[in-house]
């Protein structure tokens, strides 16, 4: 594990599913080890079950983190939660490494008093992007959530129904038509690190975005973030 000198405020790190150096990635195990370190934030993904429930897993089928091969979306909550995940040695026998509920994330963040980032999967209906809100809401974290994705329609559903929160695109190329579509709906940004430049984020920066970046693993690509000025590194392994 390597660690960033970091300045004075930012960039604030975020721990990637966790801290998936250590545990298998985006269980409770590695929630907890990210919220005994000093992270600003852990990162997480959360599907929707065939039975509309919530459960926390990044794949769209569980075959890489359990050895099945199970839809996540096309199976019930409960049969997801039976599963005995394959440790980081690809061996079953913890009784631990389950696939946490929307709720047990959200009261891990709590506990440790870390940010969740929370990327909502594939397309949502704009009923249970409603309804993953008012998990959080009941938890009392919502002022303390920031919500990413990858589908345009989940990041503007998110945005109308919560005109104040913080909202980040997930994205792999900055253009043009980004920024203004970022500006346009008051939203920050999630780039991959490679394809941003201290152009793009001063850029960005002069019209009030801020800039997480994903996956930075090692400390080259850590300092070049630190020195074009990004708000946020999501990483598996640096703190």
């Amino acid at each position: 594990m390597d660690t960033l000198r970091l300045p004075a405020n930012k960039p604030l790190m975020i721990a990637h599913r966790g801290l998936s150096w250590l545990e298998l990635e985006n269980t409770c195990s590695a929630f907890v080890a990210a919220g005994n370190r000093t992270h600003y934030g852990i990162e997480t993904d959360v599907h929707v079950t065939s039975d509309g429930q919530y459960i926390i897993i990044h794949d769209d089928n569980t075959k890489r983190i359990s050895g099945d091969h199970l839809v996540v979306e096309e199976t019930t909550f409960e049969t997801l939660r039976s599963l005995r995940l394959l440790d980081k040695d690809g061996k079953r026998g913890r009784n631990d490494l389950r696939l946490p509920s929307l709720q047990e994330y959200i009261q891990i963040c709590k506990r440790y008093e870390k940010k969740s980032v929370l990327e909502l999967k594939n397309f949502m209906e704009p009923q249970h992007i409603a309804n993953i809100i008012e998990i959080i809401r009941q938890e009392g974290w919502l002022e303390n959530t920031i919500f990413i994705s990858f589908v345009k329609e989940n990041v503007l559903c998110v945005r109308e129904m919560l005109p104040e929160q913080k909202v980040q695109y997930l994205v792999v190329h900055y253009t043009p038509e980004l920024l203004a579509f970022l500006k346009e709906n008051r939203l920050d940004m999630d780039i991959f690190a490679c394809n941003i430049t201290a152009e793009n984020v001063q850029e960005l920066h002069e019209n009030g975005i801020e800039v997480n970046v994903w996956t930075v693993n090692n400390m080259e690509e850590g300092q070049r973030m630190i020195d074009i000025g990004v708000d946020y590194i999501t990483s598996d392994i640096l703190e």
